[in-house]
């Protein structure tokens, strides 16, 4: 393998770690109760909406089956 491509996979992979890093330091500071909407971003983080592979279950197509 060659060297320079060996360390700019290591730079790669020591900037991953140091956000991870930051980003654990932002959830550690933010520990406690608090008022008001998340910071920017912390909402970034969050996904809204139902997970895959979930499903509605409609209570007419519960009926017709039955």
């Amino acid at each position: 393998m060659d060297v320079m491509k060996m360390l700019t996979e290591l730079r790669q992979e020591r900037e991953q770690i140091e956000e991870a890093i930051l980003s654990l330091e932002r959830l550690a500071r933010g520990r406690g109760k608090r008022r008001g909407r998340p910071p920017a971003w912390m909402a970034e983080a969050k996904r809204r909406g139902r997970p895959p592979g979930s499903k509605n279950k409609n209570s007419a197509a519960k009926n017709s089956v039955a």
